[in-house]
């Protein structure tokens, strides 16, 4: 982040508005085009994907209003494929693939598709491109050693595919896919993403009906400008200090607990600090965060303090880090470094970081921050157990090759078996946290995911396990002058052996409170034998599950603000 930046573009007030929304509508109508014409639920369903635009530079200009612990880190990922291709060598029609956490990307499902975008109709052979299009969507699942791809794991290797950023060509998808459980399922989401980047290829040309390359392209800095400015002005009036808080992770599946993040935010005239470096290791299991997601999660805080001004609707774009610093240890829970375990990393650590952040805010700005939300994204894969000795032949490749980036297998021929293989991945809404001025919201997705709940409907139409009950998980959240929000309980009866595995949080620590607010309920995983037997699970496990179990999870609440009024 470049701190010294002196931000000179500037649009007038209703010019910077109208592009403003121009930009943004082209990621929205890629994200329409991504929804539409994916396979899987997870992506036309839960809407697990984002979509934006960037400049030469790979700096973002705008987002759709999709998940934020995508769009923070996916600047790295345009980066990261801008590192290893020559932007002078790229053509129209090029796509490239990225998803390793340690070269741009955050987890191993979350497949990034980068294209370059020429605004004159015959580029010139060395110029560069005069944007990107990006798209990241949630694939669900990238093989590894458990369906959907989240596993309880200790090495990246675990975890599946490993992409480092590469030209998109035939041969790779299919390479990726017969690595997957579910190769047609993935061919069909990679092919969406493809389709979506056509569209804002083809909006961003047209706008060149009226408008120059050169007025788009101040117009774009214009953007990113302004956003640093207002970001400025609002540190600036922030009370100089040092602020401390530190939150916990539950444990990280393998028997280490009490996982700490510790943050100090500085704030020193118009610009801040956030300070990681006290956080603790890395750990063996998959709670491991990299720096993108740090990155990601302290994007978002201030995003959300600039939302807080009255009257504020700034543009989403990297304009936002410029006034702020964030400072992280290589080898820390959030500066993971290979061959860390980080599928958690990214749905669970990232939301930990987010309350870390807010307690700090908290005293700060005790009349703006809320107390923590859910703080988890309540993690659930389940797959087919049929297939799991050929998926662990297929991935054999990866364990008998020295580890790296650069090792993706050579394509294998899917095997076919009696009964369609499947993996599915949700997530599960909790209560938000209540603020100052109101409570918090019953069973939404908070912070760092923005996703939808998967509907009941389409969930039994594509799988075999049924819905047997999803409701508010009553007095669940924090009480206070302004309470908590509640969380959900959702119920699953399985109509066939599956292979599951929940990646949780907020089983042991309870969301905080704020001003004399209580804490939450946290949350509960539980099995239900056919025999009505109530087994209680950890928070992070894989199990097996025979016809007529039932897994029924209760997610935490959001924390009280205030004290509570006396009755």
């Amino acid at each position: 982040m470049n701190t010294t930046n002196h931000d000179t573009a500037t649009l007038d007030p209703i010019e910077l508005e109208v592009f403003k929304h121009l930009f943004a509508s082209i990621a929205e109508e890629m994200g329409v085009r991504l929804m539409r014409s994916a396979y899987s639920p997870n992506i036309k369903e839960r809407r697990d994907f984002s979509c934006a635009i960037f400049d030469p530079q790979g700096d973002m200009i705008a987002q759709a209003a999709h998940i934020p612990v995508h769009l923070g880190s996916a600047p790295l990922s345009v980066k990261a494929v801008l590192e290893k291709f020559d932007p002078a060598t790229m053509r129209p029609g090029d796509r490239f693939i990225v998803n390793d956490p340690y070269a741009g990307g955050t987890h191993l499902p979350d497949i990034t598709v980068v294209a370059p975008c020429f605004l004159t109709a015959t580029p010139n052979a060395a110029a560069p491109p005069d944007f990107y299009v990006a798209n990241r969507a949630h694939h669900a699942d990238v093989g590894g050693i458990t369906p959907g791809s989240l596993p309880i794991s200790q090495h990246i290797d675990d975890e599946g595919v490993r992409i480092p950023p590469s030209r998109l060509t035939e041969d790779l998808i299919t390479n990726i896919c017969n690595q997957t459980r579910t190769p047609d399922e993935r061919r069909g989401d990679l092919l969406a993403q493809c389709a979506a980047l056509d569209v804002g290829i083809t909006r961003l040309t047209s706008l060149t009906e009226h408008h120059t390359p050169e007025r788009l392209a101040h117009c774009a800095a214009a953007l990113q400008d302004y956003t640093a400015r207002f970001v400025r002005n609002l540190i600036h009036k922030l009370p100089d200090g040092q602020y401390h808080f530190h939150d916990l992770l539950d444990d990280d599946g393998h028997g280490n607990n009490d996982i700490a993040i510790r943050c100090t935010l500085t704030i020193a005239a118009d610009h801040a600090t956030v300070d990681l470096r006290e956080s603790d290791d890395q750990t063996l299991g998959p709670v491991n965060a990299v720096r993108a997601i740090a990155l990601s999660a302290t994007m978002y805080v201030f995003r959300c303090l600039a939302a807080s001004d009255p009257g504020s609707d700034i543009p989403s774009n990297s304009g936002v880090l410029r006034p702020v610093t964030l400072l992280t240890r290589p080898g820390s829970i959030v500066d993971a470094t290979y061959p860390a375990a980080v599928a958690g990393g990214n749905v669970e650590t990232s939301q930990r970081i987010v309350d870390t952040l807010f307690g700090a805010i908290a005293q700060a700005l005790p009349d703006i921050a809320p107390a923590a939300s859910a703080g988890s994204m309540n993690n659930l894969t389940i797959g087919s157990t049929e297939n799991m000795s050929d998926v662990a032949s297929r991935m054999s490749n990866l364990t008998q090759t020295p580890p790296g980036p650069s090792n993706i297998p050579h394509p294998t021929s899917h095997i076919p078996h009696s009964h369609p293989p499947f993996a599915y991945y949700e997530t599960l809404a909790g209560g938000a946290g209540a603020g100052p001025h109101a409570p918090g919201g019953h069973a939404i997705h908070t912070h760092m995911t923005n996703t939808l709940n998967t509907p009941v409907e389409a969930l039994e139409h594509a799988y075999p396990f049924r819905v047997q009950a999803y409701a508010i998980r009553t007095g669940s959240g924090g009480a206070g002058k302004h309470a908590g929000g509640d969380g959900l309980i959702r119920r699953y009866t399985f109509d066939t052996p599956v292979q599951l595995t929940l990646l949780t949080e907020r089983r042991r620590h309870a969301p905080y409170g704020l001003a004399g607010g209580e804490p939450a309920q946290p949350g509960r995983n539980i099995l239900i034998h056919p025999n009505g037997k109530r087994e209680p699970l950890p928070g992070k496990c894989t199990i097996t599950c025979q016809p007529g179990d039932t897994l029924e999870i209760q997610t935490p609440g959001g924390g009280g603000w205030g004290t509570p009024r006396s009755i």
